[in-house]
């Protein structure tokens, strides 16, 4: 038992050196990521720095190499553009040198476009990232999405009804070809506390950017796999709150 206790220690022990080495790697591409919103005000640039840092999502895309070999992704909800920031951020850390050891390359799209329905936001994204920036502003339940390879929407599709929900997501498979994919992270309503707690953290992000309370419509995890798998996709589940107390999932989905 006393070997036990010992391997066990030891275990927790390396675990936790190799978690603050990551996060040693992980730093560079935070600061890149969001010295950009510097130029947009302190509350963007704050937002940017607590979002990108704290939010396992952005980690998650990039090393487990979900958007490799994507040339247009679509960000549909995008708030800032900090998943655009992000991506810029990585391909310059990957090609400078200071990129996570173990992870996989960083992608490479050819463009990286962003939707969002704020005005604030979009104002904030173009003072950000400038004359390139990729951000406009348009109602996803209306906005054309064009054409593209993979389409990202976080935390975004429980503000709508779920009338409307069913049909963003239809008119996203028509946007994707075959194998196109989806990343869709969804909060999960059979996550007892720790989903009344996001719930909670939602509202009061939204005061802070501006925006006004608004009606939720939320489902389980199983249920939002059962309506992306409607609409056309293949689709697993995977949970995305690590560090944090959320109930948070990341669907992945490859259109059939």
């Amino acid at each position: 038992m006393a070997h036990a206790g010992a391997a066990a220690s030891s275990s927790i022990g390396l675990s936790r050196v190799r978690s603050r080495l990551s996060a040693q790697m992980h730093s560079p591409l935070v600061d890149r990521a969001c010295e950009p919103y510097r130029r947009a005000g302190l509350f963007a640039y704050n937002f940017a720095r607590g979002k990108l840092s704290g939010d396992p999502v952005f980690r998650a895309m990039l090393e487990r190499g979900l958007l490799l070999g994507r040339g247009h992704i679509l960000d549909l909800g995008c708030g800032q553009g900090l998943l655009a920031s992000w991506l810029r951020a990585a391909l310059l850390c990957y090609e400078g040198g200071t990129w996570p050891q173990g992870w996989p390359p960083a992608p490479t799209p050819r463009s990286t476009r962003g939707i969002e329905l704020m005005v604030r936001d979009v104002e904030r994204a173009r003072a950000a990232l400038g004359p390139s920036c990729e951000i406009s502003q348009g109602d996803i339940r209306s906005t054309d999405f064009g054409t593209t390879d993979a389409v990202v929407i976080l935390d975004v599709l429980h503000y709508m009804t779920r009338e409307e929900q069913l049909q963003v997501l239809k008119r996203v498979r028509a946007a994707l070809p075959a194998r196109g994919l989806l990343l869709l992270r969804i909060g999960d309503a059979d996550g007892g506390l720790r989903f009344r707690y996001s719930q909670w953290v939602d509202k009061l992000v939204m005061l802070f950017r501006g925006h006004s309370s608004v009606n939720t419509h939320c489902r389980s995890a199983t249920q939002w796999r059962e309506i992306v798998r409607e609409c056309g996709f293949e689709v697993q589940a995977s949970p995305m709150s690590e560090g944090t107390r959320f109930a948070n999932v990341l669907l992945i989905g490859h259109a059939q």
